[in-house]
């Protein structure tokens, strides 16, 4: 018999404030949970749309468990879906997992079903949701100048997190917003397994994840919008595999934020909207952004070693991942050298070991490295503007890569994509109003 993966129908206690979800496989069973706050609306956890956004959500953070044996065949016997909710599923199972796949050299892309009950009744009631947002803060600088855009836009917000430590902590501090945060807990034993012979582990979803989490919290607590801080390079995937571009960031891609605002949208009667605040930028652009305000300087991070699961207890920036590099790249040309040392500890361009690193950011070698860093050219024309950089141009690195940049690009490629970079793009779903507000602050 071939292996299926069971989806079992989640349950949610508004009494407890305690969301429960059941998967099943290869004679295993798993228990996910989510503890959320108090003070949720009672009629609005009675709503069907927020059964359904609880049902989806079992599909979405079901990905967690699949990954261990990665079958063909997913099974929620319990959970109807719509045709549209059965691609969105596929999608996050295939798409979502592109870079699980690719890892590990696993076939799956065109391959996976799902089997569901049929939705016979898809037109879900619209929840009175008030005009109020819900912002994602992942502690690094994108979140945080949606912070700013959305200050200066005049739009009130509640920074959200799930199971949020070190730089997402002080970050929300700073904003001085009281927040809504959510406490997940994964099933000990499939962390476990993970680490097995005879089991997969690898990247998973996340920001689809917490999207649907955040969803969640929209409707028992009162919010009509849920604004990401999604760049457009996040569309840019990594390798080709299986006959398909795999992307480590694909949950923040366009086509992910399109697909998923969708579904939320049906979920509840077009009444809770979803779109990135950031979409329209380069993270060159979100970087000269982030320059404005120096408040954030000393509690953001995007270094990964700080979002582990048992957390990080070193400083905000190890100065040795892509992440870290790259963040450091795109605020050289916009950040005076003093203040990015004082945030970085050191100076990661003047450093030689870190020559190879930089290198594969800009395309020079390797990859592009399986981390939310933004496009090749972008680095290269980072790289590249920082060769003509009264405070960067002797820096070790720079001095290294130069001859090497200019040989595969060229300088007009490389002027031409750095003007780019500084162009915002009008490929985005931000609502019109708020898009005219923040472009006018956004200069």
């Amino acid at each position: 018999m071939t292996e299926q993966f069971f989806i079992e129908r989640p349950t949610f206690d508004p009494a407890t404030g305690q969301a429960s979800f059941g998967y099943r496989m290869a004679g295993l069973h798993f228990v996910e949970t989510l503890g959320l706050p108090d003070g949720a609306d009672a009629g609005a956890a009675a709503s069907p749309a927020f059964a359904k956004l609880l049902d989806l959500t079992a599909i979405v953070l079901g990905v967690s468990y699949f990954k261990l044996r990665a079958p063909f065949e997913i099974v929620a016997p319990a959970i109807p879906l719509t045709e549209a909710e059965r691609i969105f599923a596929i999608d996050v199972y295939e798409n979502g997992l592109g870079e699980f796949y690719a890892r590990n050299n696993l076939m799956r892309f065109g391959k996976l079903t799902i089997s569901a009950a049929e939705d016979t009744d898809p037109a879900k009631p619209a929840p009175s949701l008030p005009n109020r947002t819900l912002l994602p803060i992942g502690g690094g600088k994108d979140s945080l100048v949606s912070v700013d855009l959305l200050d200066h836009a005049g739009v009130e917000f509640t920074p959200f997190a799930v199971n949020p430590k070190g730089p997402i902590l002080t970050s929300v501090d700073k904003i001085g917003t009281a927040p809504v945060y959510v406490t997940r807990t994964l099933d000990a034993e499939m962390i476990r397994l993970g680490k097995e012979k005879g089991y997969y582990n690898g990247h998973v979803p996340s920001t689809a994840i917490n999207s649907m989490i955040a969803a969640l919290c929209a409707l028992l607590y009162g919010y009509n919008q849920i604004v990401l801080s999604n760049e457009r390079s996040a569309s840019e995937g990594n390798v080709t595999f299986d006959g398909r571009e795999t992307n480590h960031q694909y949950s923040k891609s366009l086509g992910f934020e399109l697909l998923i605002a969708s579904i939320l949208s049906d979920a509840t009667g077009g009444a809770l909207k979803y779109f990135s605040l950031l979409r329209p930028y380069s993270e060159a652009r979100i970087a000269s952004l982030f320059t404005h305000d120096d408040k954030f300087d000393h509690v953001f991070s995007s270094c990964n070693r700080n979002f582990r699961l048992d957390g990080n207890d070193g400083p905000l920036w190890c100065g040795e991942c892509p992440k870290c590099h790259f963040v450091f790249l795109i605020f050289a040309p916009f950040m005076a050298k003093d203040r990015l040392l004082s945030i970085f500890g050191k100076d990661l361009l003047n450093e030689p070991a870190n020559e190879s690193s930089f290198r594969e950011l800009a395309g020079l070698a390797g990859q592009k490295p399986w981390e939310c860093v933004g496009e090749i050219l972008e680095a290269a024309a980072c790289l590249y503007t920082l060769t003509r950089h009264a405070d960067w141009h002797e820096a070790a690195v720079v001095k290294a890569v130069k001859a090497d940049l200019l040989a595969q690009y060229g300088e007009p490629k490389l002027q031409l994509a750095m003007a780019e970079c500084l162009t915002d793009s009008h490929d985005h779903h931000i609502p019109p109003a708020l898009a005219a507000k923040v472009a006018a602050y956004a200069v």
